[in-house]
């Protein structure tokens, strides 16, 4: 029995195994990165999986380890450890954690839209979740302070609540259809309140700016901007399908008999169908725009431009690491 060929030690594995220029590659990342299995993952899996990244970057290839093996162990580390820093990542805050928790607050938050306290609690509930995810994937060279976490968190909150209960009240004289859209809009309201405000530091002072080699050229506060509107963008992207469809698909629904003789399947049943556009959601707008954005220096402000034109006065674009 001969031994496979041991694996080159030059596979990129920093990089997503997939070309991150084309829409279809990033779907394919996003997909391994958000798969809610790697939740049910153990210990045990995750620090082999640690140990075989580690070690493959050290140089020290294990014999008889393939390409689609050692792959898997970068998906499953890149799932459970913060990219910057290497801590293990609080479980509800990873990006594997996303379908099943949004899954269940969102269902919620279409099910219990009737009532004030309801959707007092749900908003809260939805934002304290969106403060725990933004805070265990913050980006490792501008770390949030508490006190940013927490202005961000009462922010977004407050928002979120605020515009659900003055739709709410809004929509009283509408058909009822309407009503279950409220939520939606107040999570769309506090998406663009919340990721602003926890990564302001990156707005007052800028975001690293690299050439397409990875050279750092400095920091740009409009890079930031541009960074911030996509991911605002892909958020309220992920959550559109989730709380659009359903409430078309129930209202049908709650207009049979079936439902109206089991009214306890309402909440299961929600949760099921926001859980099936949340698996797909998910992923695809995670991969709207490439994870390594770029703009033209011209777009730059005019003190970066000049820097970045006495040092390379041909360079025409410059790329930055948007933050999810």
């Amino acid at each position: 029995q001969k031994m496979p060929p041991s694996l080159p030690a030059t596979i990129n594995i920093r990089e997503p195994r997939w070309d991150q220029s084309t829409f279809q590659g990033r779907a394919k990342h996003f997909f391994m990165v958000t798969d809610p299995r790697n939740l049910l993952l153990s210990g045990a899996t995750l620090e082999e999986a640690r140990r075989v990244v580690e070690d493959y970057r050290a140089g020290t290839v294990p014999p008889g380890l393939t390409e689609d093996q050692l792959w898997r162990a970068k998906y499953i580390y890149d799932s459970a450890f913060h990219p910057d820093t290497g801590e293990k990542m609080i479980l509800i805050g990873r990006m594997s954690a996303q379908v099943p928790m949004n899954m269940t607050i969102t269902g919620c938050m279409l099910t219990f839209y009737r009532t004030t306290p309801a959707v007092l609690f749900w908003q809260w509930v939805n934002q304290s979740f969106n403060a725990i995810v933004n805070y265990t994937n913050r980006s490792g060279d501008a770390p949030i302070t508490p006190s940013q976490l927490g202005t961000a968190y009462v922010s977004a909150t407050t928002g979120a609540v605020v515009t659900a209960l003055g739709l709410k009240s809004l929509t009283k004289h509408l058909p009822a259809i309407i009503g279950r859209y409220v939520p939606f809009a107040a999570v769309a309201a506090a998406n663009c309140i919340n990721i602003p405000l926890m990564r302001q530091r990156e707005l007052k002072l800028g975001i690293p700016i690299t050439d397409e080699n990875g050279k750092r050229l400095g920091e740009s506060t409009a890079a930031a901007q541009k960074a911030i509107f996509q991911v605002v963008v892909s958020r309220i992207g992920m959550a559109a399908p989730a709380m659009a469809i359903p409430p078309v698909i129930m209202t049908m629904l709650e207009k049979r008999a079936f439902l109206k003789r089991y009214p306890y399947l309402n909440a299961p049943l929600q949760v099921g169908l926001v859980g099936l556009c949340l698996v797909f959601a998910t992923p695809l707008c995670c991969a709207l725009f490439p994870q390594k954005s770029s703009m033209p220096v011209s777009s730059l402000e005019p003190e970066v431009q000049a820097r970045i034109q006495e040092k390379d006065p041909w360079l025409e674009t410059v790329y930055f690491n948007k933050g999810l």
